[in-house]
C-alpha cells in the first residue's frame, strides 16, 4: 500500500496510465465487496462519496433504508498487479458513512479504528501479525473447484512432494508488489494445505492485509488452474484452516513494552471473554468441526509453549513479547476479530484481571476428568451465538447492529 495523501493520490492517478479504481469494504461477515469506478470519478469520491445499495449487502441494511456511501481512504491504495499494466487498476479500502455523513454502524474496519483509538487513549498500541493458513484444490475439466487437494504433502515437505512451492512463490511476490512484506512460506500439516505469514502491523493494516492476502492468494490460485479454500475444515479427518492472532503490545508514550502485570492482565481478559467472542472468531457450523482437533484449542487455557492451548506465549527476546491466539479459523472477519481482542485484552488491563495458572499439558490428549478442570469453548455455532447474545461484555464492546447480525 503506498500511503498517500488524498492530494497525492489523485494527482498519482492522473499521471499515471490508471483507467479504472476499486472501492473497496467488507460486509459484516469479512466477505470483501467492491464497486469499480472510471479514474476521473476518485475526487468526487473523496469529497462526496460513492453511493451504494446497501439493501444488498450481508449485514447492513433494508431495502427500506439502503443508501450508503463509500468514501475512500487515500492511505491504502494500491495498484492490482495481475491487472493490466496499461490501462491499469488502483484499490483503496473505504469509509462506509450514512447519508447524512455519520459513520455507519456497521463499518468493521471504522470499529477497529475506533478501537485503536481506545487503546491509545491508555497509551497503548497493538501490533497484529496474522497466519492465515489455506487448502489448493484441482479444478476439473470445466473449471469447476473438485475436493482433489493439489498433493499429498505433508509439514514442512518440499518438492516434487509439495505441489504449491510456485504458487507460494506467485503469491509472495504479488505481495510484494502490493507493499505486503511476506517473511516465510510452506506447507502446511494437511494435503494441499499451505501457510503464508507477513509481518505484523497496526491492527488496521493487518486486517487490510488479510483481506488482501486472500484477494491474493484467491487470483493467484485461479491463474495456476487451481481453487483457493479458506474454510475452516475444508477436507474431514485433515487439519483444519486456522486463522492464528499474534498480539504484541508497546507503550506510545515510550515505545516499550509494557510490564509484566499488564501483560498477564492483557491475556486474562481475552482467556476470560474469548468464549463469548467464538460467534464472531468462529461463526460458521463447519468451524466447530476444527476446534478440539490437529492442535485446535476447544478450552481455556495457555502456556508458554504447548501449540494445543487457546493462547500461546511464543520464544521470543524481551523486546519482542508476544501472545497467539489459536482458536479463530479463517473465516473470521479480521477487522472484528482484532477489534474484540483488543477490547477483551484492555478489559482485563482495566479490572487487573490475573490469568489462570498456565497448563503445558495436551488438553486433547489427557483425562476427561483433567480435561474438565479447564472451561470449554462452545461446542456448536447455536451455543457460541447464545453465548455472545446474553454476554454483558458483548454488548457493550460490539455495536448492537453487528451483534444481531452474528447471533440471530
Amino acid at each position: 500500500m503506498l500511503n498517500v495523501s488524498q492530494r497525492e493520490a489523485v494527482e498519482l492517478i492522473e499521471s499515471s496510465d490508471i483507467k479504472f479504481v476499486r472501492l473497496a469494504f467488507c460486509d459484516v461477515f469479512g466477505v470483501q465487496k467492491n464497486i469499480s469506478v472510471q479514474a476521473a470519478e476518485l475526487a468526487r469520491a473523496f469529497e462526496q462519496g460513492i453511493a451504494f445499495d446497501a439493501s444488498s449487502i450481508a449485514g447492513f441494511r433494508d431495502p427500506s433504508h439502503s443508501d450508503l456511501f463509500l468514501f475512500p481512504d487515500p492511505a491504502t491504495m494500491t495498484l492490482l498487479p495481475w491487472r493490466p499494466s496499461r490501462g491499469g487498476v488502483a484499490r483503496f479500502f473505504c469509509e462506509i458513512r450514512n447519508p447524512d455523513g455519520t459513520p455507519f454502524s456497521a463499518d468493521c474496519r471504522r470499529f477497529l479504528a475506533d478501537t485503536e483509538q481506545l487503546l491509545a487513549e491508555h497509551d497503548l498500541r497493538c501490533d497484529i501479525g496474522a497466519e492465515c493458513e489455506f487448502y489448493l484444490f484441482k479444478l476439473d475439466e470445466n473449471g469447476n473447484p473438485t475436493d482433489t487437494p493439489l498433493d499429498r504433502a505433508g509439514y514442512f515437505d518440499i518438492a516434487p512432494a509439495d505441489g504449491g512451492e510456485n504458487v507460494r512463490r506467485e503469491i509472495c511476490q504479488t505481495l510484494e508488489a502490493m507493499g505486503m512484506q511476506p517473511e516465510r512460506s510452506h506447507h502446511e500439516q494437511g494435503p494441499g494445505q499451505n501457510e503464508i505469514d507477513f509481518r505484523y502491523s497496526n491492527a488496521l493494516s493487518a486486517a487490510d492485509h488479510v483481506v488482501t492476502f486472500k484477494q491474493v492468494v484467491s487470483t493467484v490460485a485461479a491463474r495456476n488452474g487451481l481453487w483457493a479454500s479458506f474454510a475452516p475444515k475444508p477436507i474431514k479427518g485433515e487439519a483444519g484452516n486456522g486463522f492464528h492472532i499474534n498480539i504484541s503490545l508497546t507503550r506510545i508514550s515510550d515505545g516499550t513494552v509494557p510490564d509484566d502485570p499488564v501483560l498477564c492482565s492483557f491475556m486474562a481478559g481475552l482467556l476470560a471473554h474469548t468464549p463469548e467472542m467464538t460467534a464472531i472468531l468462529n461463526p460458521l457450523e463447519e468451524s466447530y468441526t476444527r476446534l478440539g482437533r490437529d492442535k485446535a484449542p476447544n478450552r481455556v487455557s495457555w502456556s508458554p509453549s504447548n501449540r494445543s492451548q487457546l493462547i500461546r506465549i511464543p520464544a521470543a527476546d524481551a523486546s519482542h513479547q508476544r501472545m497467539e491466539l489459536r482458536s479463530p479459523d479463517a473465516a473470521a472477519n479480521p477487522y472484528l476479530a482484532f477489534a474484540l481482542v483488543m477490547r477483551a485484552g484492555l478489559d482485563g488491563i482495566l479490572r487487573g484481571m490475573t490469568p489462570p495458572p498456565s497448563c503445558d499439558q495436551n488438553l486433547l490428549d489427557v483425562s476427561a476428568e483433567t480435561a474438565n478442570q479447564y472451561p470449554d469453548l462452545p461446542a456448536d455455532l447455536n451455543a457460541a451465538k447464545r453465548l455472545a447474545a446474553e454476554s454483558s461484555f458483548m454488548q457493550n464492546a460490539l455495536p448492537a447492529h453487528l451483534l444481531v447480525a452474528y447471533t440471530e
